[in-house]
């Protein structure tokens, strides 16, 4: 019954920054372990960044360490992906996922978001 819903993607030209929510059902985000992955057209779906249920594990794709920055409001029960110095090689489909199990495999991965679309023009 976990139900997650992103928002914030859009078009942005290189070198700029987009904000990314995932809004999830009550409680989700405090007893789940949360994460954001991506997938490009003709690619495998892939790990973003991940941040454990209690908040202090965290872990990125070496593509977007030092760019991306994942947090989580457990108040407002809402993920945010905050993405700078965007490239077009980051243009993809952005999905919330949330697992009892923290994993990179996003086949490993329970409950999905549908997905936001996120375009870098160069």
């Amino acid at each position: 019954q976990v139900q997650l819903v992103e928002s914030g993607g859009g078009l942005v030209q290189a070198g700029g920054s987009l904000r990314l929510a995932c809004a999830a059902s009550e409680r989700t985000v405090s007893s789940y372990n949360m994460g954001w992955f991506r997938q490009a057209p003709g690619k495998k779906r892939e790990f973003v960044a991940v941040i454990n249920w209690s908040g202090g594990y965290i872990n990125y794709n070496n593509a977007v360490k030092g760019r991306f920055t994942i947090s989580r409001d457990n108040a407002k029960n809402t993920l945010y992906l905050q993405m700078g110095s965007l490239k077009p090689e980051d243009t993809a489909v952005y999905y919330c996922a949330a697992a009892a199990v923290l994993t990179l495999d996003p086949q490993r991965w329970t409950y999905w978001g549908q997905g936001t679309q996120v375009t870098v023009s160069s």
